[in-house]
């Protein structure tokens, strides 16, 4: 076939891609027309092509009825089959190679007396942090090239979940969703709180008082959407036998009760409803007190009364802080591309001064956002848009509400990691997630160890529900989403039996030679964020390795077996937090690791040290503790210097600059 028989052909698809609205393709085309035989040409086609035929059924549905986003269930892609298993067995090879390279044990490089080495197990997951690094470089350079204009045409609904908030916190949050740059009368703003008693009054006047003389609705609903319902054979009873009283129920005029919009109680269940949907959907800032039901029963009830009134949905915590740009950052990524089911942005501490654990947790938050996520958001399938700080396709959210709020595991009514779950719906859906850092919110977090630990724990416990549910729907994506999960998954528990087996080893030295190892590579990747974030203070991140190992991986194994059990967990900050369990796994790990340094300490004790071998180790023993204790040292002294005396001194304000540019300087308030 020649170049002009070519060209003949694909110009018969010109009219196909018009109508698909596809303007990248369209560029394709006028650069292959210029060179029909340029092999660049044909490759931008057929890579924007390709795109377009995965995207062709929605954008179809699109054309149908202009009024609505497309239908989530079309799309699909071809070859599923073949994918699944590709997916499966690509991932099953990763498991494999990772395991067979931990268990061989086989060392690349060692020193002569064989006292210090690196074997593949470690190599692999060098390679692994670096190739996580590189793709987040170039997702973070690509979203900074970027110069999308916003359209300002679609409609948003900034939806709030709260429960028992602190009223600083709370006030902060809603001051800075009232100054949110957004058309008025494009945004819709709903708080919903996780409570209707006398205590949790004082949201409601507080949502009052910002939004005053901004059309505010507020409403004291005695029930939920999911209180006092009949039950399923009862319900089913009815619809078969009520058909006709329903129609003729539906044409008689409400009671008078449900007609009104403030504060009232209502006459039967479902006026409350009806009264809750009709001020969602008719004022622009409305405050919802509900009977108690958990977060998730919150967040449906501002999704279900939201209904198909807006394009697009964000979430929003109680205890966030919202940059003044951020929601038209969140826009544009969703109206550059139909495939993009959702966004989330870049989430910071407002606390971070509060604790030693607080700062950590500022600094492993940028960590997990601009290297972790934004690895993901390279290849559209970021795990988890943060609830503080997301937007969903409202249409798209819709299709599969219910199915999320009924969610089920082992036999028990899901309530923890929402947002997780909400995130995996829109991927089961072949949809792809992003993530901006364009979008910044800053949210408060635990200062006290126990209440983080207690966070942690709910997190990782819906990590791995959700891990399980999330390899379902791996071929529908690329293959970059198997790979991190396969890896992400198994490492605690390789890195739990290699600290075990070492502290048994019968060696001092291997304790040492371990701790070091791993203090390397959190030094190293600590290295990387500083020149990546442009910022020396994250030379600190290197410390999170302690909290890492003497906390979060013990209580890995406890959210796993105690994985059915729910609560709201840390989202409560009235009450002192009284649940001492995470401490459990804390100390068991504590008293298997005492019990392997003294049997090891024991069988040193009966070693000859006066031999060459011994005396070698004894060496590295020596100088390995003295630069073990110098790093701990002088970590230790920078962050009580630089961080709890001088910038514990500056403002605890941070200030909402969009785009505000990171300088080379150690700390600052709105770095941190």
């Amino acid at each position: 076939m020649t170049c002009k028989e070519i060209q003949k052909g694909m110009r018969t698809l010109i009219l196909r891609v018009y109508s698909l609205g596809k303007p990248d393709l369209l560029v394709a085309f006028e650069e292959w027309s210029v060179h029909p035989c340029s092999r660049l040409g044909v490759y931008n086609i057929y890579k924007c092509f390709t795109n377009t035929i995965l995207t062709s059924s929605l954008l179809s549905a699109a054309a149908v009825n202009h009024s609505s986003a497309a239908n989530p269930k079309n799309l699909e892609l071809r070859f599923t089959g073949f994918r699944i298993v590709a997916s499966t067995c690509f991932g099953i090879l990763i498991f494999a190679a990772v395991l067979a390279a931990y268990v061989v044990d086989c060392q690349i490089v060692q020193d002569e007396s064989f006292l210090i080495s690196l074997g593949i197990y470690g190599l692999v997951m060098a390679l692994h942090l670096l190739l996580q690094s590189f793709f987040a470089f170039l997702e973070l350079r690509r979203v900074r090239n970027r110069t999308t204009e916003c359209s300002y045409q679609m409609t948003v609904a900034l939806t709030i979940a709260a429960y028992q908030e602190d009223p600083v916190y709370l006030r902060q949050c809603l001051d800075s969703c009232r100054t949110v740059r957004y058309p008025r009368d494009q945004l819709k703003i709903i708080l919903v709180v996780d409570g209707n008693t006398a205590d949790d009054a004082y949201m409601m006047e507080m949502f009052k008082d910002v939004f005053h003389g901004d059309d505010v609705g507020t409403y004291v609903w005695e029930e939920n959407y999911h209180t006092g319902k009949k039950s399923e054979k009862a319900k089913g009873e009815e619809e078969k036998g009520g058909e006709d009283e329903e129609e003729k129920g539906e044409e008689e005029k409400e009671p008078e009760s449900c007609q009104v919009t403030v504060e009232s109680k209502p006459l039967n269940k479902d006026c409350g409803r009806k009264i809750v949907e009709e001020l969602i959907k008719t004022k622009r800032c409305v405050c919802i007190m509900q009977k108690w039901g958990g977060k998730r029963e919150v967040m449906y009830t501002a999704f279900k009364a939201l209904g198909k009134a807006v394009d697009f949905v964000q979430v929003c915590d109680s205890d966030t802080k919202l940059d003044d740009m951020a929601t038209v950052e969140m826009v544009k990524v969703l109206e550059s591309n139909d495939r993009y089911g959702a966004v989330g942005g870049d989430v910071r501490i407002l606390n971070p001064y509060d604790s030693f654990i607080s700062f950590m947790s500022s600094l492993r938050y940028w960590m997990a956002f601009n290297v972790e996520r934004a690895c993901q958001s390279y290849f559209d399938c970021v795990s988890c848009i943060s609830g503080p700080l997301g937007m969903y396709r409202n249409d798209v959210l819709q299709s599969f509400l219910e199915s999320w709020y009924n969610q089920v595991f082992l036999g028990t009514t899901c309530t923890l990691g929402d947002d997780r779950h909400l995130t995996n719906r829109l991927l089961s859906l072949g949809y792809s997630t992003k993530y901006t850092p364009k979008s910044r919110a800053y949210s408060e977090t635990p200062s006290e160890y126990l209440r983080w630990l207690n966070q942690q724990t709910r997190w990782t416990k819906s990590y791995f529900r959700e891990w399980c549910y999330n390899a379902q729907w791996w071929h529908k994506h690329h293959l970059w989403m198997t790979y991190e999960s396969v890896v992400t998954g198994i490492f605690p528990f390789f890195v739990t039996f290699t600290i075990i087996k070492l502290f048994y080893a019968g060696s001092l030295w291997n304790i040492l030679w371990v701790l070091l190892c791993i203090q390397i590579m959190a030094l190293t990747k600590a290295l990387y964020a500083c020149w990546l974030r442009g910022n020396m203070i994250m030379l600190l991140m290197s410390l999170y390795s302690m909290l890492y190992m003497t906390g979060l991986l013990p209580t890995k194994y406890f959210a796993i077996l105690t994985m059915t059990k729910t609560t709201w967990g840390t989202s409560g900050r009235k009450k002192i937090v009284g649940n001492y369990m995470p401490l459990l796994p804390l100390s068991i790990w504590a008293a298997i690791l005492l019990g392997g340094l003294c049997y090891t300490i024991y069988l040193d004790c009966l070693k000859d040290w006066s031999t060459s071998r011994q005396q070698h180790e004894l060496f590295y023993l020596l100088y390995g503790s003295l630069a073990y204790a110098a790093y701990w040292v002088s970590m230790a002294l920078i962050y009580w210097v630089c961080v709890k005396k001088c910038c514990r001194k500056r403002s605890q304000t941070v200030d909402l600059i969009h785009d505000l540019p990171e300088s080379n300087k150690l700390c600052g308030p709105q770095d941190v």
